[in-house]
């Protein structure tokens, strides 16, 4: 496909170009982008992430994911509510991470507000905005993709509502594109419906 469509790269397996753009891209796209992910703490560092990312390219959070990981105990949700005036300045300082004092703050408040939660509860709260499959046409190109949509809109007001900070309904969609409410990999993608590799429940963590 042109115009913004899937590209072939080395291995004979079309993706969405911003897929082959970089190396550090093509795993994530083939194994995680659209995926299922389910889990509070899996979804919470989605959440983070993607709030840290606004502004910014996903390919600065992405290159500093193990950074973020370390600084923020895996993004466990209890371990992240623990931290206290001086995990903050610490991470103030943390080159491994973006040091936003808004993303830093909001983080560590969102950690705070999910540990009252009931098990599942954030889980099941972002799942309940995902949209019926059948009635979202398959992008052809990168033009198809929508950068916000009234799902994102209504999750973005459903999770402020609750107290949760820094997530917009573009921060929403993305957290819904990498999470796998929606499957925005283009027609043609070998990675369309799981089909590059077998879905993973949460991303893998490395030490």
């Amino acid at each position: 496909m042109t115009a913004g469509g899937t590209l072939t790269g080395p291995d004979g397996l079309a993706r969405c170009p911003w897929g082959l753009s970089t190396e550090d891209y093509v795993a994530y796209h083939d194994e995680e982008w659209g995926r299922p992910v389910h889990g509070d703490d899996a979804l919470f560092e989605r959440l983070c992430l993607e709030a840290f990312q606004s502004g910014l390219s996903w390919i600065t959070i992405l290159r500093r994911r193990e950074g973020f990981r370390r600084a923020f105990a895996d993004f466990g949700i209890a371990a992240v509510a623990a931290f206290g005036d001086a995990d903050r300045e610490r991470l103030l300082l943390d080159a491994g991470i973006i040091r936003n004092r808004a993303k830093i703050d909001a983080t560590l408040a969102n950690a705070k507000l999910l540990a009252g939660w009931e098990p599942g509860e954030l889980d099941a709260l972002i799942w309940s905005h995902a949209p019926d499959p059948a009635t979202r046409p398959v992008p052809r190109t990168l033009a198809d993709v929508p950068a916000v949509t009234d799902e994102s809109t209504a999750l973005s007001k459903a999770l402020k509502k609750r107290g949760v900070r820094f997530v917009g309904p573009t921060t929403a969609y993305a957290l819904m594109q990498a999470c796998g409410l929606v499957d925005d990999h283009l027609e043609g993608c070998a990675a369309r419906g799981g089909r590059a590799t077998a879905p993973v429940k949460a991303p893998v963590k490395t030490v």
